[in-house]
């Protein structure tokens, strides 16, 4: 019990998200906002301004004109693209480190991460979510928890690999087993702190639908699939990777082929020299 108030206490030394990435939230949940409300919140911050220029004015985006202004970077890349800039530039901070107990190296987290929030993205407009921006940040956000948990892996990786290859448990139930919660369930409970809806709670505590059934929304399964498919691609996969149970009930109930899912990963292949340039951006 000592140990699991050690680990909640240990989610103190996360570095916040930004106050401006939680306005940013808010107003791309709400279908009414704007692009000058989305313009005027992220002007009054300093740093996010900075960033957001610095990258709109990259080779990357390739723009025929120099970008001055926060107006001019939302005009010309649209609301999707800055909200997800922002929401990447909130989440870097605490996603890029090496992670030793998971046995992933500096940036894998990260690459990780903003893989399976653009994967999740695609599949949420491919099925018919109407709920895009909570799906990308859920996608991007979805493994927090191993941050806090990384050192706690670390000391007790040998008998969590035992329990994984002896008695065939997936790696978070061998997490939970050991250390009394795994990462899924932490990130849910860093995701309160933070004061995220209850639907991100919700989609990160249960993002390796460890508790599926009829009722499972389709937010939850896109993100669920998202993981999945960077796993099957080897995308940032370390020590636990491959140790977690696939549900092929969630695929049948998203209705989307094993074709479609083949057609899907071939093209985000072309896509990841996309995503190193965001691992490199931030």
């Amino acid at each position: 019990m000592k140990k699991i108030h050690k680990i909640l206490d240990s989610i103190n030394d996360l570095k916040p998200i930004p106050q401006v990435a939680q306005k940013v939230m808010f107003l791309a949940s709400n279908p009414d906002s704007s692009l000058s409300e989305l313009s005027e919140v992220i002007t009054y911050d300093q740093g996010a301004t900075a960033t957001l220029l610095r990258l709109c004015n990259s080779a990357h985006f390739g723009l025929a004109r120099k970008i001055d202004s926060v107006h001019q970077a939302v005009v010309f890349l649209g609301m999707t693209q800055v909200v997800d800039l922002v929401l990447m530039m909130a989440a870097a901070a605490n996603l890029k480190p090496e992670q030793k107990g998971y046995d992933l190296g500096e940036n894998d987290l990260w690459r990780y991460s903003v893989s399976s929030a653009l994967l999740a993205r695609e599949l949420a407009e491919k099925l018919g979510s109407k709920e895009n921006h909570l799906v990308f940040t859920a996608g991007l956000l979805k493994d927090i928890g191993k941050v806090v948990l990384n050192q706690y892996v670390a000391d007790e990786a040998k008998e969590i690999e035992n329990l994984v290859s002896e008695q065939g448990m997936s790696f978070g139930e061998a997490e939970k087993r050991v250390i009394g919660i795994d990462h899924a369930e932490l990130g849910g409970r860093i995701a309160r702190k933070w004061q995220f809806s209850p639907r991100m709670v919700n989609i990160i505590r249960n993002h390796h639908l460890t508790r599926t059934g009829p009722g499972t929304d389709l937010e939850t399964s896109i993100v669920y699939l998202a993981d999945v498919m960077c796993m099957m691609m080897g995308i940032g996969v370390g020590c636990d990777g491959l140790a977690y149970k696939f549900d092929e009930e969630i695929i049948e109930r998203l209705d989307i082929s094993q074709g479609e899912i083949m057609e899907i990963m071939a093209g985000f292949g072309e896509k990841l020299e996309q995503v190193e340039e965001f691992v490199k951006a931030f």
